[in-house]
């Protein structure tokens, strides 16, 4: 099957405008910014004598200040201060970021309330490898985190929300060794957490190693109702499900980072991080049905399949991923950077379920056991020189590859009683599925500073992505038998980019930020395989899935504008408002087939119609001494955002885009004492909910969702700290629901408790 969506080859016009329209997003003639000179510090790490001058340089630029490219820099005091164990609790807090799913537990990352692609997710600059969860890294190996509202063209534009770019630590500044000891405590269960570093230097090379280890255990409960309705909405059976999860899992990780400086003044940097986790999860659920006024042959029809089942998993991932970068300065401050980069990661689940009538006697066994390898290969490089003064041109190229293979078995054992009174099939499968992906960008760009007040940015990227996949489905007793596929997909698109900076006239401390943006979300590899993934009980709230290979990516137009107003202290008050038009956008819509003589539910991922998403985002953050003389050493931090958006497709009013959050805010405060060494702070933060009509026949519902967490921080001494932090202190139930409408409507309402978590972290500089 071929699948070609908007494909533009590049000619030699397009790349001589580009030239033209070429930037730097991270670099200024003028004023070199933070990305610029923390390499310069990197470089220079082996000269002592040099040293202080390059990190002094650092601390004094303001990269969200300066930089004509917008971007929050959070940094590593921060990053640490709640003594997360997770990356997704950092960036809950952060300005227009909320996190999805049950609170205090992790989730999709969102910017602008929107996740499923639409924001995306760096390491180091580089799109994050293929099955790479962020929660699997230790805040503690984080030197920053950019959150990148509008696109720039060196990055890649698949970010129609924005980026998230994590970095992971870099420069060698002195000799230090560090050691954190963690206990932490959720629902009655406990775990444990080591962090380990280690930097020095010998001669011109430098070195820092770190390392963490984390393991615990869980118990969580929750609980649903599922409502069946006949064509006149009226009760014909209400599902009440006790559902317990239960488990143990393990992290560890190891990130080296070694760098060469040579008398040339060339740096040559190899950075790798290993990662290795288990799982091993248990989960039970019994049914209890409550019958309305229906017949009993009609009870049997509507009665769940499973009165209990019990399901356990185990599953184990690998990952790899080394970089080496070699930066050659030229004559006239000219710089070429060039970077290789290898991934490797591989995943291993067996799950079984065992499934029970109402009697309590098993009628289902079955063994599902699957397998991933992913590899790849990234390569990158750019050319930078200042051709013109006060221009900062930079020219490159981002390609990358990468190979998937999947393999799942399934194996059933249906009992006699139940495939012949209960119509219960079996359903052997047998598949495998293979997938390359190949990526490739040119891109241009450049930085003018017009005058002293305004500096513009200007940039182009093309980006192309061909993804090639293939496999089979083996089964008997389906629709479907030793059935191949083969899917050709490729797509390609010019993103030009526009952002300057004006800093007002007669006011040192206000500006300007203004961007036009083009992005776009690509289809994942794994949207695009029709392969069927069978749900144990086929309901429209628990339908089977399907990929669609027709699908098309998402284009977007983007405008954001920014006011910033920067106080005394290091303060600043800031108000941006974005729109974003979207075509082609994906939903999934749900559907129903014949499974033999049974009709079942199957959602899929579809192109349907075009939407649009705008937005205000509030946010400041001051010290109270630099407002008030004579006052309390408190940390002032505050953000509220309001999201809005609708789609062609779906009627209204609520038909938001992809489960919007339509409000989020946080509220944070941090005091140090000025007669004992102690620092207290705390972060209250608020999503909220609402109903969301996601087609005409289906809906959903979740309720606000609050969470305040609090800290002490006590110095024993400059090397010795003990950190304390409690986590989702009003342990607020997590609801929603969702209904389906049509001949046979239901409507499931889904309760989860959450509890207080409490860490105990000790730190010690060696």
């Amino acid at each position: 099957m071929q699948v070609n969506s908007f494909s533009l080859r590049p000619t030699i016009l397009s790349l001589a405008i580009m030239a033209a329209f070429s930037q730097s997003s991270f670099a200024q003639t003028a004023t070199p910014p933070k990305a610029e000179l923390a390499e310069k510090t990197d470089a220079k790490a082996a000269e002592p004598k040099m040293q202080k001058v390059e990190v002094q340089g650092t601390r004094n630029y303001d990269e969200r200040r300066q930089d004509t490219a917008t971007k929050i820099v959070v940094t590593q005091e921060d990053i640490v201060r709640y003594g997360d164990t997770t990356v997704s609790e950092v960036l809950k807090r952060l300005p227009g970021v909320t996190i999805g799913g049950v609170q205090g537990r992790g989730g999709d990352i969102r910017m602008r309330g929107l996740g499923a692609g639409y924001t995306q997710v760096m390491l180091n600059g580089e799109p994050s490898p293929p099955g790479f969860s962020l929660d699997s890294l230790s805040p503690d190996l984080i030197e920053r985190i950019e959150v990148i509202r509008a696109a720039t063209a060196e990055l890649s534009t698949q970010s129609i929300a924005g980026t998230i770019n994590i970095v992971l630590k870099k420069s060698v500044q002195t000799a230090q060794k560090e050691l954190k000891l963690g206990l932490f405590e959720d629902g009655g269960k406990f775990g444990e957490n080591i962090n380990y570093q280690v930097s020095d230097k010998a001669g011109r090379m430098s070195y820092s190693i770190s390392g963490n280890l984390n393991h615990g255990k869980y118990e969580r409960p929750s609980y649903s109702d599922e409502v069946r309705m006949d064509a006149n909405g009226n009760s014909l059976v209400n599902t009440h499900t006790y559902n317990l999860g239960w488990g143990t899992f393990s992290n560890v990780g190891f990130s080296p980072r070694i760098n060469w400086n040579f008398e040339n003044g060339d740096t040559l940097t190899t950075q790798s991080f290993v990662n290795a986790s288990r799982f091993d999860g248990y989960s039970s659920n019994v049914r209890t049905p409550e019958f309305g006024a229906v017949p009993d042959d009609l009870k049997d029809r509507l009665r769940p399949i499973y009165a209990s089942d019990f399901q356990k998993i185990h599953s184990d991932f690998s990952m790899l991923r080394t970089n080496l970068n070699w930066i050659r300065k030229l004559a006239d401050s000219a710089k070429l950077d060039l970077k290789l980069g290898v991934n490797y990661n591989k995943r291993n689940s067996d799950v079984g379920f065992a499934g029970y009538n109402q009697n309590n006697a098993q009628i289902l066994d079955r063994q599902s056991i699957s397998g991933a390898t992913d590899k790849g290969l990234t390569m990158s490089g750019k050319y930078s020189a200042p051709f013109v003064q006060d221009h900062s041109f930079v020219f490159g190229w981002d390609g990358a590859y990468s190979k998937r293979s999947e393999t799942r078995t399934q194996k059933d054992n249906v009992s006699f009683a139940a495939n012949a009174l209960e119509g219960l099939k079996a359903k052997p499968l047998d598949e495998n599925f293979n997938a390359d992906v190949t990526r490739l960008a040119l891109f241009a760009q450049d930085e003018w500073n017009v005058t002293k007040q305004w500096s513009i940015y200007g940039g182009l990227r093309w980006e192309g992505i061909d993804t090639r996949s293939s496999g089979s489905f083996k089964s008997s007793g389906l629709n479907y038998d030793n059935t191949p596929y083969s899917i050709h997909n490729k797509s390609s698109v010019w993103s030009p980019i526009l952002q300057t900076l004006y800093k007002l006239p007669n006011s040192k401390n206000d500006q300007v930020r203004l961007g036009i943006t083009r992005t776009y979300k690509a289809p994942d590899a794994s949207r695009l395989i029709p392969r069927r993934f069978y749900s144990n009980d086929n309901s429209a709230s628990n339908p089977d899935t399907q990929g669609n290979p027709n699908l098309k990516p998402e284009l977007a137009w983007g405008l954001d504008v920014a006011y910033e107003h920067y106080l005394p202290g290091g303060g600043m008050l800031s108000a941006s408002v974005f729109l974003r038009k979207i075509e082609d956008i994906t939903r999934t819509i749900l559907v129903k087939e014949m499974d033999g003589t049974k009709e079942v539910f199957v959602s899929m991922p579809a192109n349907d119609g075009q939407a649009t998403t705008r937005g205000i985002e509030l946010e400041a953050k001051f010290p109270l001494r630099a407002m008030m003389e004579g006052a309390p050493a408190i940390d002032f931090r505050a953000n509220l955002s309001f999201n809005w958006s609708s789609l062609s497709s779906v009627p209204g009013p609520n038909n938001r885009l992809d489960s919007q959050t339509p409000i989020s805010a946080n509220l944070g405060i941090d005091y140090k004492m000025d007669k004992i060494p102690l620092t207290v702070g705390g972060n209250a933060s608020f999503q909220s909910g609402g109903p969301v009509n996601i087609s005409a026949v289906q809906s959903s519902y979740s309720v606000p969702k609050r969470v305040l967490d609090v800290y002490a921080l006590w110095k024993f001494d400059p090397k010795t700290n003990l950190r304390v932090s409690l986590g989702n202190l009003l342990h607020q139930d997590n609801i929603s629901a969702s209904s389906y409408t049509g001949t046979s409507g239901s409507v499931q309402t889904n309760i989860t408790p959450t509890t207080v978590t409490a860490r105990v972290m000790f730190e010690h500089k060696f």
